[in-house]
């Protein structure tokens, strides 16, 4: 191989560790609350609404089959954040009452009127979970996370870290293998550039 052909060759592997590294550093970064399994099997989706000062939750939209879910049913915001419950109307009379948490949640008897709403200003920070009283049975429960010091889990490729790898996601791993390939072509290159410059086939020879 002469050093033309070295060059593409490390240079491609080295892009592609980048690539690898880059991806995997960004799985490895992805964190949502952990909700201990509250909203696990349940519609409704998860928002990561840090930052926003007032975020409205649908009661009564589509899923857990019918008009059965909290939308988003998973809710990470700041200390200081209003959440306005507004229902939709449909899937019969909904409530908000708090199961087990900081937060007292408690929009009082189920109703089922259109642009009805209840907000509540989350202040304390922790975890709380919550459900529709008449239907917490069909999975129409919810989550709030409020402010850093809560539990988390790493969503970047599937879940909860390893215990294996002592709580370190596997994705973190990925990371160093790519960079230490990365260094690695690098030192292979310059050697190889040092030590025999221009190879004869790449100056044309006969």
């Amino acid at each position: 191989m002469n050093r033309r052909q070295f060059l593409r060759t490390a240079g491609g592997a080295t892009a592609a560790a980048g690539a690898v590294a880059a991806s995997g550093t960004a799985a490895a970064q992805s964190q949502q609350p952990d909700f201990g399994g509250w909203l696990g099997g349940v519609d409704g989706g998860y928002t990561d609404a840090r930052g926003e000062s007032e975020v409205t939750v649908e009661v009564g939209a589509s899923g857990n089959g019918g008009s059965l879910a909290f939308s988003p049913a998973g809710l990470w915001v700041d200390p200081g954040t209003t959440v306005i419950f507004e229902w939709t109307g449909e899937g019969g009379n909904h409530n908000v009452v708090a199961q087990e948490g900081p937060a007292a949640l408690d929009s009082g008897g189920a109703v089922g009127e259109a642009g009805y709403t209840y907000e509540y200003t989350f202040e304390e920070g922790g975890i709380t979970k919550y459900a529709c009283a008449p239907h917490q049975s069909l999975g129409m429960v919810g989550a709030v996370a409020v402010g850093g010091d809560v539990p988390t889990v790493s969503t970047g490729g599937g879940g909860e870290a390893d215990p294996k790898h002592m709580g370190v996601a596997i994705q973190a791993h990925y990371v160093g293998i790519a960079t230490i390939l990365a260094i690695l072509v690098s030192i292979m290159f310059t050697f190889f550039q040092l030590k025999y410059g221009e190879s004869p086939n790449a100056s044309g020879g006969t």
